[in-house]
Parts: structure tokens; sequence; C-alpha cells
């Protein structure tokens, strides 16, 4: 029997199998593969694109610089995917590599990572602060070197952003100063000096005008914090939703907490009637509704027990109708809240308070039965066999 020829591939083969494995590998284009895959809402495929790259670039157990813009990019990743532990230990192995953010960014360095580090460590407080001071340092820096060279109307916006990140760092360690840290003897000093230092580096920031609003309401200057709050909401509210400088809906969803609190019932409910047509499924705007137009009713009321001429009727028709809305809004809000199975309890539990509240007043809230909607049906129905009956 003759002997069976080998089957050698040929070297072209080889070649072309090599610059293909080659191709695939290229840490660049895994990168720019992982980052669209993110941006474009697959955070799951992502992360696997991710961990490749990370491998790529990190041949042996210890992590060098060309890790970096994996790691950073896989503790972004992480946290889509909702893995908060994981996406700290990249954020913590991207610091160990650039301790001071003197790396650019493009290259995975700059101030991002002790951003996430400040909002993603166990401890708070202090430890939370650090975190912030060190990303504010790193924009601070780069605030000053674009200053210097911001010449066209591109460097320009870029230094625009920056300064928008930095008031933006400024403000959240102002909040950890009013909450965590709120024991602090030099606290409300602190918080005064940074939303200060805020409004230099971003005075039309709407997030920075909130900031001191918070920090005005906590003052009990309650007029000055709805000065600050109504500039806030000039900035934005003629703008189209999908408008950049439009605040993101978190940050309008505080807005509104605030807007309550400070008693501008009206502007809360502007802002939260366009909330809920670009998000009906959030629970938190529902429940703010319900409770502003409870506060809304609640006044109403008081000021009908005080009123003694002709108007008394009127005036509990109208306190009556925003109690119905009220009703509706928190019903919506606990509908969600089981079936999403949020878990803020507080809020929850509060909803439910209010409802009662409005129960006991109103009676059981009615159901939309589509009753109406099957009485238009048969009308049409009838019509239409008028009609056949006719020809």
């Amino acid at each position: 029997m003759a002997k069976t020829k080998p089957q050698h591939k040929s070297p072209s083969s080889k070649r072309k199998k090599q610059k293909s494995q080659k191709r695939q590998q290229d840490p660049a284009e895994l990168y720019a593969q992982a980052l669209s895959l993110l941006q474009t809402g697959q955070p799951a495929e992502a992360l696997s694109i991710a961990q490749k790259l990370l491998k790529v670039v990190t041949p042996t157990p210890t992590f060098t610089l060309a890790s970096l813009p994996a790691l950073s990019l896989l503790g972004e990743i992480s946290i889509e995917v909702g893995d908060a532990e994981q996406s700290r230990t990249y954020f913590t192995e991207a610091a160990k590599l650039d301790p001071e953010g003197q790396i650019k960014e493009d290259e995975g360095g700059g101030a991002e990572k002790f951003l996430w580090l400040a909002q993603l460590c166990e401890e708070g407080g202090k430890q939370s602060v650090k975190w912030f001071e060190k990303g504010a340092s790193v924009l601070r820096q780069d605030v000053a070197e674009l200053e210097d060279a911001a010449t066209d109307e591109t460097a320009q916006m870029i230094l625009e952003e920056k300064k928008r990140r930095l008031a933006n760092v400024l403000c959240g360690v102002t909040e950890v100063y009013m909450t965590d840290l709120s024991w602090e003897d030099d606290a409300e000093a602190r918080c005064e000096a940074l939303v200060t230092e805020a409004l230099l580096v971003s005075p039309d920031n709407p997030e920075v005008l909130q900031t001191l609003a918070s920090v005005r309401i906590s003052q009990t200057r309650l007029e000055d914090a709805r000065s600050a709050l109504q500039r806030s909401l000039a900035l934005w509210k003629d703008l189209p939703p999908e408008d950049t400088k439009v605040p993101d809906f978190p940050t309008r969803i505080s807005l509104c907490r605030l807007l309550i609190e400070a008693g501008l019932h009206d502007d809360a409910m502007d802002v939260l009637e366009r909330l809920v047509l670009e998000d009906d499924q959030s629970v938190e705007a529902w429940y703010l509704g319900g409770w502003c137009q409870f506060l809304v009713a609640e006044a109403q009321k008081e000021n009908t027990n005080a009123t003694s001429n002709g108007t008394v009727h009127e005036e509990q028709l109208a306190a009556e109708d925003v109690m119905k809305s009220s009703q509706k809004w928190l019903l919506n809000s606990l509908k969600l809240f089981e079936q999403l199975e949020y878990e803020d309890e507080r809020l929850g539990d509060h909803a439910k308070e209010l409802l009662a509240t409005l129960n006991n007043n109103l009676g059981p809230p009615v159901e939309d039965d589509g009753a109406d909607d099957d009485e238009w049906e048969d009308e049409e129905v009838d019509e239409d066999d008028e009609m056949e009956a006719s020809r």
C-alpha cells in the first residue's frame, strides 16, 4: 500500500492564519470593539471582549502600564453589569498603576478611576473624600493646562467639559460633608468653600446650583435656596429632552426633591410631568408627584379652613381634584414598586401612608377598567348594524 502524502499547509496559508490571529488579538481593535459594545448598551458582550483584551496586554500575572486601558474599561463595564465589587477591584488596580492620575486619559489614566472609587468605596465618608480630592486635583491640573492652550473652539469645548466635571466632583464632596461627615466640626465651612469653588469654575451648571440650594436649605436660608433652584431650572426647562444641556434623569429627580422641600410645588410638578413622559416606569418620579400634590392639597385645605367668604366651596373642590390626582400618582408608584421589586422600603412605606390618608378622605381609588372604551366600541357596533340594516 502506498504511503499517504502528508497534508502540509503551504507557507502562504500559514502566514494568512498568523495574520488573521494577530488581527483578532490586536489590543487597539479589541479595545475599540469593547468600548463600542459598551456605548451601544451591550455590556455583557463588552465584558467578554474586554477580558480578552486584558489577557492579551497582560501576559504575566503582574499588571503593567499596558494593562491600564483594559482595567479602566473593565471597571466601567462591571458597573454596567451590576458587579460593583469587581469594578472596585479593577479601578483599584488601575489606581496603583497611575497613583497621581498623570497618565493621559486616552491611555487609561486621568481622574475617572478615582471618581469611581469615591462612589464605590465601602467605607464612605473620609475615604470617599480622599478619592474625590484625588480626582479633583487631576481635573484642576487639566483645566489649568487647557486654559493656557485653549485657542480654538474645539479646545474651548473640551475645557468647558473639564470644568463641568470638576464642578460636579466638588459637588460630590459637598454631599459627603452634608451626609456621612455632617458631624465634623468644619463640615459647614467645607461645604461653603466647595460650593463656592464649584460656582467659580462652572457658574451655569444646573447641578452646582442644585448643590448650592441643598446647602442653603440645610442652613434654613429658604429664599436663597429657592433662588438657586429657579436659576438651575431656568437653564434648561425650555429645551427639548434630547438637548445635551438638559440634566440627566437622576439629577432632575434630585432637583424635584429639593423643589418640594423648598415649597416650589408648581415647578416640581412641571419637572415631574416631563419625567414621567420620558420614563413612565420610574417609581420615584410617580411617588414624588403624588407626594407633591398631597402637600399642595393639604395647603389648600388649610387655606379653605381659614377662609369665610363665598369661595370656600370652589376651593374645597379644587383641593379634592388635587387629592384625586395625588392618589393616582401614588397608586402608579406602588404598582411599579411591586412589579419592579423596588428596594427603597422607606419610599414604599411613605407612599402607602400617604395613599391610606387619601383613601380615608376620598374612598378607594377607582380603577380604570376601560369601560369607557368598551362603551364607545359598543356604540360603533350599533351604528354599523344600523347602517347595514338600512342598505
